[in-house]
């Protein structure tokens, strides 16, 4: 889950901050929050180099605008669809992709402290979702935040910091600090940014959806992806090839679970067994399952091998991963260069194998500092189109003795996430030609 979320600061702030908000706009207001969002559109929609320099050289900008041409030609830029909510400051828009009926939304709020800096990302809701069916009232806002307080008290994998999250919770809200939102996107937004604020948690987090899937009988365990469906993805990986020199390249963006994908894994994995050195692509992976991180790595060693731990602390017990004493297919071995690309989207059981195999020195990791979430999340509802992450427990390496929560994985060789793979390819050339 994704969200939008611009700073700026713009002078004649004060002259704006007596103005009643305006709700349902279908233009973007003169305002600093409005100022920011065309600015942004104007850049992005143009797809052109020239304009999106003079927009990044005009602002600080702390949301990724990596492969911003990639995503520019996939979207074909943005349709402003509609303003739902307009303050000086503060900003919420619907908005639907070029392209196809994707439709996002979006909230930008003005820093009073830095003209030039800009934060934000995007928050995805659905094709053709209609801008009417995003209302909430208020007794939906004191639902949702009561029972997020409650299961936050309730299983949150730290007591202390559970209990501070729920009051914190229900305190803003009798302070009427969520009765400006009236759209359930907005609310989400609003919810992460606060939760954030105490528990600093990436796997923590509230998500809106116009239409959640029917809650399955509270006996029976949530659906697993469907073999159509991981078919449709290959279990995650995209690329397997013999890259000039003799090294063998995997690129993979999910670790899905072991049962319908280790032989996906096993084959990837053998084909590439008899290279130099092995080149792992991690920067588009987004995490998954612990147990198929045990199985790539049983594939990287020679003998069994204390990967990490995982402690639950609902049920106060730690699961130990090792690597397996005996595999399918062929091992690429134990002492072959390995190096293992990353990115700052890298994120959880991406960043476990990342970070467990470059404690044991087994690779190089080159690229970006990874996002830094370690706490494994369960998902309850929070009503008919909210839900909410909640962490359960802790990721421990037994060589560390902690884990990357909230540091991320700090690479070894640091390369912006597009230079990163050519970079790892020169370091090979100057291992192997020695």
């Amino acid at each position: 889950m994704t969200h939008l979320r611009l700073l700026v600061m713009s002078s004649g702030v004060t002259l704006f901050l007596a103005s009643a908000p305006l709700r349902g706009q279908a233009t973007i207001p003169n305002t600093p929050a409005g100022q920011a969002l065309r600015a942004f559109l104007d850049a992005f929609n143009s797809a052109d180099s020239t304009r999106v320099a003079a927009f990044l050289s005009t602002y600080q900008v702390g949301f990724p605008f990596r492969n911003i041409f990639n995503f520019r030609q996939m979207t074909g830029g943005f349709n402003l669809l509609r303003v739902e909510v307009s303050e000086p400051r503060h900003i919420e828009f619907v908005m639907r992709h070029r392209n196809d009926p994707m439709t996002g939304y979006g909230m930008l709020e003005v820093a009073a402290d830095n003209p030039k800096q800009i934060n934000g990302n995007a928050f995805p809701l659905g094709p053709n979702v209609s801008v009417d069916s995003l209302g909430i009232d208020r007794a939906t806002r004191a639902a949702v935040i009561g029972r997020a307080a409650a299961l936050l008290d309730s299983f949150y994998y730290s007591p202390a910091i559970g209990k501070q999250l729920s009051d914190s919770l229900h305190a803003r809200l009798a302070r009427g600090a969520y009765n400006r939102y009236v759209a359930g996107p907005g609310l989400a937004i609003r919810l992460n940014d606060d939760l954030a604020e105490i528990a600093h948690d990436k796997h923590l987090g509230v998500r809106y959806v116009p239409a959640l899937p029917p809650k399955p009988p509270a006996a029976e365990a949530p659906p697993a992806p469907s073999r159509t469906d991981l078919d449709e993805t290959n279990c995650g990986f995209k690329k397997v090839e013999q890259l000039d020199g003799n090294v063998g390249y995997v690129r993979f963006d999910s670790f899905e679970e072991v049962a319908p994908c280790g032989s996906t894994a096993t084959a990837a994995l053998t084909f590439l067994a008899g290279t130099r050195a092995l080149i792992i692509d991690l920067r588009e992976n987004g995490g998954g399952k612990p147990e198929m991180v045990a199985l790539v790595a049983s594939y990287l060693f020679d003998r069994r091998t204390h990967l990490g731990d995982l402690w639950d602390s609902w049920a106060d017990s730690t699961h130990h991963y090792w690597t397996q004493d005996s595999v399918a297919g062929r091992r690429f071995g134990g002492d072959k260069p390995v190096y293992v690309l990353t990115s700052a989207h890298t994120f959880s059981a991406a960043e476990e194998f990342a970070y467990d195999l470059q404690a044991l020195k087994r690779v190089t990791v080159v690229g970006e500092t990874t996002a830094g979430g370690a706490h494994p999340a369960s998902e309850g509802r929070l009503g008919d189109h909210f839900a909410i992450s909640v962490p359960w427990g802790s990721s421990i390496n037994p060589v560390t003795g902690t884990n990357w929560e909230g540091v991320g994985v700090v690479p070894d060789v640091k390369a912006s996430a597009d230079e990163a793979l050519a970079t790892a390819q020169r370091l090979l050339r100057e291992k192997l030609a020695h």
